[in-house]
């Protein structure tokens, strides 16, 4: 599967280099964050790697739920399932938890299927800054810390009629983000689509916390920002 080069197996553990992580962020999500730069002091693993491993690994299952409780570095040891069912653990040889499945319904093993939902989703979900997040905090007159911006993956979800197709593509529905205090919660819902057909539907949560009053020209620095670091990767 396209997946396997992106982590390290050793037996049933699990291990991804910052190369391996950094490559999938960069090549698979679109995502430019500079935690999964090879050089980041606090570099960590993308959620959405974490959430392709356990594909791979245990299948798709109809309804999927993943809760996100610690950050995964390039030292991390992990044991992922390759059966899963209701609470299920990713965890370190310490026990420590970083994230918790929950599968429901049938389940297909089928690697193109799988391919094209992980493909349709981390491309999804790679976008969320800034081509989503700007708009909700500029709506709700509110935006992270410049200095250190900080925006949690908290979980997401998917929600399938069937599995007896053979793509999947995405579309976002709704977007909203909810403020408390200087902590907002963002969520972002999409549907699931099979050649024209929706087939189902899911949900992403963020936390985005140090918020403050919005400001256009500093949130546009912070895009450009990131822009820029992405138009030199590709140039490179």
């Amino acid at each position: 599967m396209f997946i396997d080069k992106f982590y390290n197996n050793t037996g049933d553990k699990i291990r991804f280099s910052r190369q391996q992580a950094s490559d999938f962020a960069k090549q698979i999500a679109d995502d430019f964050n500079p935690l999964h730069n090879i050089e980041a002091k606090r570099f960590c693993v993308p959620g959405d790697l974490l959430f392709a491993v356990t594909l791979a690994r245990a299948g798709l299952h109809q309804q999927m739920r993943f809760k996100f409780s610690g950050m995964v570095t390039d030292e991390n040891e992990l044991h992922f399932p390759t059966t899963l069912g209701e609470n299920v653990k990713v965890t370190d040889a310490n026990d420590k938890e970083y994230l918790e499945i929950s599968a429901a319904g049938d389940k297909t093993t089928n690697p193109a299927l799988i391919e094209s939902l992980v493909k349709a989703y981390v491309g999804f979900s790679g976008h969320t800054f800034p081509h989503l997040l700007v708009e909700l905090m500029a709506r709700e007159n509110v935006m992270i810390n410049p200095a250190r911006p900080m925006i949690m993956y908290e979980s997401m979800a998917i929600d399938l009629k069937r599995l007896d197709v053979a793509e999947i593509s995405l579309e976002l529905a709704k977007s909203e983000l909810t403020i408390d205090g200087k902590r907002g919660n963002a969520c972002l819902t999409f549907n699931l689509l099979s050649e024209g057909e929706m087939v189902g539907h899911g949900e992403k949560h963020m936390i985005l916390s140090g918020l403050r009053e919005f400001d256009q020209a500093t949130m546009d620095n912070i895009a450009n920002d990131y822009n820029a670091m992405k138009a030199a990767y590709q140039a490179a």
